[in-house]
């Protein structure tokens, strides 16, 4: 049953209904606003540089597309990441959209420890940007603005390139796990 933005039935009256959704709300702590904030499915883009001549990169799900003129996206990246101070010197960022079968990558992206490119095959643009094989979607990006986002930066990139691979499924998670596109029918 779809309903408008508002509920106008109480929750008890809800449940009586069989295989309503009772809603719940929760306090606004960290635990509970990272649970909500899962509910909503995102992909995950791989940010990539090179740096020493090595690949340094890191995994968002935080990317949206924001303008069209010009060309803009943004992402947001945690403060406490060691790995975002060493990508902000880059003068352009590889980012790819990761794609279906690609989960541990993004897991290593997202790990403290480790080589995060081992196995992975990528390859660097002349500028410098790394972006990852067998990804949905490449661009390529410089920042233009960073804005205080709480305990993120939110970071405005003007995009420079885009090249995309039709048929390659892109890596979707929701709820702390990957999950895979079915189409209806």
């Amino acid at each position: 049953m779809v309903t408008p933005a508002h509920h106008p039935n109480p929750p008890a009256a809800a449940s009586a209904e069989p295989n309503a959704v009772v809603p719940h709300t929760a306090e606004l702590n960290a635990a509970a606003l990272r649970q909500a904030f899962g509910a909503y499915p995102t992909g995950v883009v791989a940010l990539g540089a090179l740096r020493d001549g090595e690949p340094v990169g890191l995994a968002v799900s935080s990317f949206v597309s924001i303008s069209l003129e010009p060309p803009m996206v943004a992402v947001s990246v945690a403060r406490t990441s060691t790995t975002w101070p060493r990508l902000t010197e880059a003068p352009v960022l590889g980012l790819s959209v990761l794609s279906r079968g690609q989960g541990a990558l993004c897991r290593r992206l997202a790990s403290r420890e480790g080589d995060r490119f081992d196995g992975t095959g990528w390859q660097a643009t002349p500028d410098g940007a790394v972006l990852i094989h067998d990804a949905a979607l490449w661009q390529t990006a410089r920042v233009n603005a960073v804005y205080d986002g709480g305990d993120h930066e939110i970071v405005l990139m003007e995009l420079l390139t885009v090249e995309l691979f039709p048929g390659v499924e892109p890596l979707v998670f929701h709820t702390s796990q990957f999950r895979e596109l079915t189409p209806h029918g």
